[in-house]
C-alpha cells in the first residue's frame, strides 16, 4: 500500500486572491475562467486519484446546492459531469464545529483539526484525499507542511481585495512543476508537487 497524498485543488487571482474584496460570493474575478478547456481539464485531474473528499463546511454547503444537479445532467459537459458523479458518489469528510448532521450521503462531520484528520484519513485507506476549493481548510494543512501536490488555476485579473491563499507565516517549503497548461483566456493550470 502506497501513503495517501494530500492534494488541494484552488483558483486564485494574480494577486493570489481566493475571492475578491466583497466577500466569499465575490468571485467575478475568477468565475469567467471555471468554464474554459483549461479548466475543465485541471478539474479532471483533481479527482482522477482521490477517493476521499476533504470540505471545510462552507464549500460542502455550496458544493451541495450546484454538484448534485450536474451529476443529474446529461447534457453537462463531460468533464463537469464526471467530477459530480464523483463527489456526489465518494467519501466526504466535512470539517464543521457547527454542523449537527450530514449535508449528503457518503459524508461524515468531524470536529477536529485538519492534520489530526488528515493523519486519521492517512492511517485507513487509500487514494488520493482531495481538498477542493476549501480555503480555510488548505491554508491550515499548508501551515503544517501537510499538502503533497497543489492544483492551481491562476485567473488573469487582480482582484484588488480578499483573502490571500498564501499568507505569511507559512513554512518555508520547495514545491517541482508537475504540470502547466495555458488557455485562451490567459488563465493557467499549475500543477506542483511537493519536494520532500
Amino acid at each position: 500500500m502506497t501513503e495517501r497524498r494530500v492534494t488541494a485543488n484552488l483558483a486564485l487571482t494574480l494577486d493570489g486572491r481566493c475571492h475578491g474584496p466583497e466577500g466569499p460570493g465575490d468571485m467575478s474575478a475568477i468565475i469567467p475562467y471555471m468554464t474554459t478547456e483549461t479548466a475543465r481539464n485541471q478539474m479532471s485531474r483533481i479527482w482522477a486519484n482521490a477517493t476521499t473528499a476533504l470540505l471545510g463546511r462552507r464549500s460542502a454547503e455550496g458544493f451541495l446546492g450546484f454538484w448534485p444537479a450536474v451529476a443529474a445532467d446529461e447534457n453537462a459537459d463531460p468533464r463537469d459531469r464526471g467530477y459530480a458523479k464523483w463527489l456526489v458518489d465518494t467519501e466526504k469528510v466535512v470539517l464543521s464545529s457547527t454542523l449537527a448532521e450530514s449535508p449528503w450521503e457518503r459524508t461524515r462531520i468531524v470536529n477536529a483539526p485538519a492534520a489530526e484528520v488528515v493523519a486519521s484519513l492517512k492511517a485507513d485507506g487509500e487514494g488520493d484525499i482531495l481538498v477542493n476549493s476549501s480555503v480555510s481548510v488548505i491554508k491550515a494543512l499548508l501551515a503544517e507542511d501537510l499538502v503533497d501536490r497543489l492544483y492551481l488555476t491562476i485567473c488573469p485579473q487582480i482582484a484588488g481585495g480578499g483573502p490571500r491563499l498564501f499568507d505569511d507565516g507559512l513554512p518555508g517549503t520547495k514545491w517541482t512543476v508537475a504540470y502547466q497548461e495555458t488557455g485562451d483566456l490567459g488563465e493557467v493550470a499549475l500543477v506542483y508537487d511537493r519536494v520532500r
